[in-house]
């Protein structure tokens, strides 16, 4: 049974252990990049995992924060999500969506939960109006499970990465939340 909850600053070392496992997966073994990154070199920054701590830390009322939710199952990490606040200041109804669900958790309606338990979230913030995020163009599972859930595509720009000898286009893609 796997479960969703939000992290806290204790659960990020074993987030950072889940998610070089998982970028490991970039673009491996015939899958699409998911990440802008070369596949020989598919890990998590370090000088990122700071900011994952410091955002955490931050108010919803102050530039930089950030919002983490896990999936276990058990012990085990099976998946993210994650809300960060957007860097400019006059966009700050806005907030861009980071997730990734590990191999052995695909395709069982793990990542439709992930965005359900994010976008409840950000629903009950009441200074937030739109979900941003970016998504290679390639990426066409992770597109479709988008769309799905209601996001739409809003722009695209061609060949804005090469990556090991490929031209990658990035698509941007916009949720307006609905209040209930």
């Amino acid at each position: 049974m796997i479960t969703i909850r939000p992290a806290t600053s204790a659960d990020l070392p074993a987030f950072f252990i889940y998610l070089d496992d998982h970028l490991r997966d970039n673009g491996a073994a015939g899958a699409p990049l998911f990440q802008p990154m070369p596949r020989a070199h598919s890990m998590f920054p370090p000088e990122k995992r700071a900011s994952f701590g410091h955002g955490l830390a931050t108010a919803l009322t102050e530039s930089g924060w950030r919002r983490l939710w896990l999936a276990f199952d058990g012990a085990h990490i099976a998946g993210h999500i994650d809300l960060r606040a957007r860097p400019e200041p006059a966009a700050r109804h806005r907030v861009l969506l980071g997730m990734g669900v590990h191999r052995d958790a695909r395709r069982h309606g793990l990542g439709m939960r992930l965005l359900d338990a994010a976008i409840g979230w950000a629903s009950g913030v009441e200074t937030l109006a739109w979900i941003d995020l970016e998504v290679l163009a390639v990426n066409a599972p992770a597109r479709a499970l988008y769309r799905k859930r209601g996001f739409v595509q809003t722009g695209e720009i061609a060949d804005l990465f090469r990556i090991d000898g490929e031209s990658l286009g990035y698509c941007y893609m916009s949720l307006a939340l609905q209040r209930g």
